[in-house]
């Protein structure tokens, strides 16, 4: 019989091949690390040292995300009967830091681009649709008519789609929506409920002193039986661009104030006081049968382009200016080649008086008796030629 015997492995022997296993492993792990740190060193040593932070570009780009993020919280806080949030002076100062009117000249630029005549009905067709923009109310329907972009938001409309009231002495100057609208009451302004602005700061000091103790609301007035109203029509980027006279009356003198360029949606109105007044913005003013008359188109956010059919001489958005100043051009002074007489300009109602590079903001602020009313709404959309009010 055959026997056959099995020897167990050695302790020892294990022990020897689990340390000599764990050696190559330690081995191993050494040479990659190695190899890692070596590969590290390589990348480390052919990467270019990091740009220099540009302190005006990381103000600019850590103000914008600031901004955005304060509006993006108040984006539900839109109602009108809300108190309004209104923004501090730090960030008022912060927002107009930005270069709003050097963005606004590029736009202006790139609007009067010719565009491929391939390229037009995309891109009107994108802006369209984005702004929902009624192309059937236009002069010309056709795309690809319109050579840039400034021809696009130009364009005329067909006479008949915007009729003027016959009934009413007063009309909208302009397509969009009713900001806000009231009685002037201590030379303040509403700007939109709850934030107000001053009437002096806005209009600027009296053409010709006076040593008249009154207020400034009082020296507007022809007579204390009458009162001072305003309204406030917001064009947004889809409406029609051209603004008409909304009354019949004479533009005496025309104000131009260069300033800051900041939205004028309403948003950005129920946040920044006195937002009309830090904007930049030509006031025309004169008088209507009821006294006092004046129109004041306001620049915004790539609007720094604002023109007035009658007055060649004006040029807004400057590269340069003074903090503070205006420019007054007056209509009925001797010598004035745009004077028509003894009034001043004469404008009759729905007439066309100017118009804008992109959506902006209509300001009307005129004398009246004590017992006009608007037909108006907070918020309503309204149409150029459409009646505002009655007395």
């Amino acid at each position: 019989m055959r026997c056959v015997c099995f020897r167990a492995p050695s302790p020892r022997c294990s022990q020897s091949r689990s340390l000599s296993s764990g050696e190559s492993l330690q081995e191993v792990n050494d040479d990659n690390v190695r190899s890692v740190s070596q590969s590290a060193s390589s990348a480390s040593a052919g990467l270019r040292p990091l740009p220099r932070l540009r302190p005006f570009a990381l103000l600019i780009v850590t103000g914008g995300c600031y901004l955005g993020y304060q509006q993006y919280k108040r984006r539900d806080q839109q109602d009108e009967e809300d108190a309004p949030h209104l923004a501090t002076p730090t960030q008022v100062a912060l927002y107009r830091t930005f270069p709003t009117r050097l963005v606004s000249r590029a736009w202006g630029r790139l609007n009067g681009l010719v565009l491929p005549t391939w390229l037009r009905k995309p891109i009107y067709s994108l802006y369209i649709w984005t702004f929902g923009v009624n192309m059937q109310e236009a002069a010309v329907e056709d795309l690809h008519h319109y050579k840039n972009l400034g021809e696009f938001f130009r364009r005329r409309l067909k006479p008949a789609v915007r009729p003027v009231c016959a009934a009413s002495c007063l009309t909208s100057p302009a397509d969009g929506r009713i900001l806000h609208f009231g009685r002037v009451q201590n030379s303040q302004v509403e700007q939109v409920k709850g934030v107000t602005y001053s009437l002096e700061n806005f209009l600027g000091p009296p053409s010709r002193p006076s040593p008249d103790p009154a207020s400034f609301q009082d020296r507007l007035l022809s007579s204390p039986d009458r009162a001072l109203f305003h309204v406030v029509v917001y064009l947004a980027p889809g409406d029609y661009h051209c603004f008409h006279s909304p009354a019949d009356w004479r533009v005496e003198l025309r104000r131009h104030f260069p300033g800051s360029l900041m939205s004028v949606n309403p948003g950005v109105a129920r946040w920044v006081k006195e937002l009309f007044c830090l904007n930049e913005r030509v006031v025309l003013s004169g008088q209507w049968r009821h006294g006092f008359f004046s129109l004041t188109a306001v620049g915004a956010t790539n609007v720094g382009s604002i023109r007035v059919y009658f007055d060649q001489e004006l040029r807004t958005n400057a590269p340069r200016y003074s903090k503070g100043s205006f420019q007054d051009r007056t209509y009925v002074a001797p010598g004035d080649q745009v004077k028509t007489g003894e009034g001043g300009v004469a404008l009759r109602k729905g007439e066309p008086v100017g118009e804008f590079n992109l959506g902006s903001t209509i300001v009307l602020l005129f004398e009246a008796p004590a017992d006009f009313t608007f037909d108006l709404q907070p918020g309503q959309r309204i149409r150029m030629g459409e009646a505002l009010g009655t007395l």
